[in-house]
């Protein structure tokens, strides 16, 4: 199965909900929200899927991208989708393993633009934005686009209480697509 991206460029995905690309319209929303932030940016992708987000930034003129990923199939497919991708210049890594062991790793490196998309049951937003937080991932002026479903937004409130964190990013805005939305974070 593949997906069209920007310039349209198909990318594989991986057969059945494992993955869950994020939908068109709403990789295109995001885009378009972020065009100015995108060409030059180091780009950090967490729960990567196939890696379309990814694929887009690259194609949009992110300097690098670093992908987080859980499933082996996906890490393979992710690497593939982005080489297929990426100018010479451009960077690629990808990570296999849990999200928070993931951005552990990560630490000393700063990103300018962050998305999240994990699996919208999953208990991970809130670990995850702490772990950004704790090891200082995000670029001063960088930002963090968490996808989750257009209920659930509980994670937003309680980020920071109790997390021992000096600095946090606050939550200025949320954008609902259909049952999807995309909240977007950036220090005060």
């Amino acid at each position: 199965m593949a997906i069209r991206i920007y310039g349209n460029r198909a990318i594989a995905t991986l057969p059945g909900e494992q993955t869950r690309p994020t939908p068109a319209r709403v990789r295109e929303a995001l885009f378009n929200i972020w065009q100015g932030r995108v060409a030059g940016a180091r780009w950090l992708d967490i729960c990567a899927g196939s890696g379309a987000m990814g694929a887009e930034a690259l194609c949009r003129g992110a300097d690098s991208a670093v992908g987080i990923e859980k499933l082996g199939r996906a890490c393979q497919l992710v690497e593939a989708n982005w080489n297929k991708v990426r100018r010479s210049e451009q960077e690629v890594r990808v990570l296999r393993g849990d999200a928070v062991r993931g951005l552990a790793e990560l630490e000393g490196d700063r990103f300018d633009a962050i998305y999240f998309d994990p699996p919208y049951a999953s208990g991970l937003y809130r670990p995850v934005l702490a772990a950004i937080a704790r090891f200082e991932l995000l670029a001063d002026d960088g930002e963090i686009a968490v996808e989750h479903a257009r209920d659930r937004r509980d994670f937003i409130d309680r980020l920071g209480v109790a997390d021992d964190l000096l600095r946090c990013p606050i939550c200025y805005r949320t954008k609902t697509y259909g049952q999807t939305a995309i909240s977007f974070f950036r220090y005060d």
